[in-house]
Formats: C-alpha cells, sequence, structure tokens
C-alpha cells in the first residue's frame, strides 16, 4: 500500500492481521546475531520486527514515514525498548551509525526509478558504521508474482481488533515495463469500501546490482529465498545483504 493509505488508522490496524511474523522475520532476526547491535528498522511498519530485535537486546531504531503505523509501534508489547522517527530511507539524517540496516515487506520496491533507489541506497550507506550491512528483499521479476494479484486469488477476510471482520482483496490494473499498478480493497462493511492504488516496480537484479555499486557497497551477497537458496529463474524474491 501507498504510504498516504498507511496514513489512515484503519488501514494501518489491518496491517499486522494481513502480515504476520513468518520466515522473512526468522531470516533478518537470525542475521542480527546475537551479539549486541545497533539496528536500524527502515519502512518499520507497525513495529514487529523492531521491537523482535530490541528484545534480542539490540539497539534499535525504528523509522517509517507514515504517522499511524509508528502510532501502532509505539504501542505495541516491547515498543518501549525501540526508538521510533518518522522519515523515508532518502531523508533520514541520524547522528547515529548502525552495524545493521534492515528494509523489509518489500519496501524497497516503491522506489520507483533508478535516482529515487539511488538516494535511498547512498543514504542508507551513510548511516553505516564500519563494517556495516544493508539487507531487504525485492521482488524476482522473473517470477512475475503480479500475475497471481487478482480478486479471486488474494481474497481473505482478517479479524482485526477494534474494527472486527475486514475483507481485502487486490486487482492489478496495470502494468508497465517494470511499474506494476495495483489496487487493494478493503471492506469494513457492506457500504464501507476504501481502495487504495500502489504502484510497485519490479528490479531485475542486473540493475540492482548497478544501484548499489553506485551508492558505494562493496560485496554482496544474493539469496533467492528465506532458506538462504542461491537465486535462479524460479525464485520469488531477490534478498541482499550489502557491506
Amino acid at each position: 500500500m501507498t504510504a498516504a493509505a498507511y496514513s489512515d488508522p484503519r488501514l494501518a490496524a489491518v496491517y499486522d492481521a494481513l502480515n504476520p511474523p513468518g520466515p522473512d522475520t526468522a531470516f533478518y532476526t537470525t542475521l542480527a546475531g546475537a551479539a549486541k547491535k545497533t539496528i536500524l528498522d527502515v519502512g518499520c511498519g507497525t513495529g514487529w520486527l523492531a521491537a523482535d530485535l530490541a528484545a534480542l537486546g539490540h539497539s534499535v531504531i525504528g523509522a517509517d514515514p507514515a504517522a499511524a503505523m509508528l502510532d501502532i509501534a509505539r504501542r505495541r508489547h516491547g515498543g518501549q525498548q525501540v526508538a521510533w522517527v518518522e522519515g523515508t530511507a532518502a531523508g533520514l539524517a541520524l547522528a547515529a551509525r548502525f552495524d545493521l540496516i534492515v528494509m523489509t515487506g518489500h519496501v524497497f520496491q516503491v522506489f520507483l526509478g533508478d535516482q529515487e533507489a539511488f538516494a535511498a541506497l547512498a543514504n542508507l550507506r551513510r548511516h553505516l558504521a564500519p563494517g556495516g550491512r544493508l539487507a531487504f528483499e525485492t521482488r524476482n521479476p522473473a517470477a512475475r508474482a503480479w500475475l497471481t494479484w487478482t480478486p479471486a486469488e488474494t481474497r481473505r477476510s482478517v479479524e482485526v481488533p477494534g474494527l472486527g471482520g475486514v475483507q481485502v482483496h487486490h486487482d492489478v490494473t496495470r502494468v508497465e515495463d517494470e511499474l506494476v499498478t495495483y489496487e487493494t480493497h478493503f471492506r469494513f462493511g457492506p457500504d464501507d469500501v476504501v481502495v487504495d492504488e500502489s504502484r510497485l516496480r519490479f528490479l531485475p537484479r542486473e540493475t540492482l546490482a548497478r544501484l548499489l555499486t553506485a551508492a558505494g557497497f562493496g560485496q554482496v551477497t544474493w539469496y533467492g529465498d528465506w532458506d538462504r537458496a542461491p537465486p535462479g529463474p524460479e525464485s520469488q524474491e531477490l534478498i541482499v545483504v550489502a557491506e
């Protein structure tokens, strides 16, 4: 969804029900390791991962451009152990330098052009401590995940505290080169429907590698799934760990 949509408290409240912890959460907590680190979670959303990392003993800052998402993050269990900052990847200007920066939930795909992606990567590179790492994932365009984003295949109903049952589905409206535009429909009641339009970029690995190099990153480790398998044509993900 768009940052504007996440500013709607009702849509922000639905987020956790639609996105519970999974293998991606385990991947990033394992990547952080047991030794205490300074960690920045960019696009932290409702703060689930950031709070988990803080509970493991890490010093964590969670950043997100949507105030409604951060309101939920502050109230969640363990949220008091995290410093929350409203801001974007390209706009952050923090005094701290980090051992690990993560961008989860396919946040990287909201950067729709090379200039926007480079600005985010370069700024996050400036926020890394010597030897620090940036880790994030983006959907592998070769897998063409958007073909399954139809009302029939994505329709689901979730229970949200304070809101009751909410029906949600996706519907792709346009595919232009690397850009996919789709709608997310939220039905809160018979006459209460909110439709949010989003656009994501599906970058090929070669383009992403070029942007990482231009932003000043050195060695990059690539994975194709959360089990750390190497990327291949059928991989759903392109997972990046850049030093």
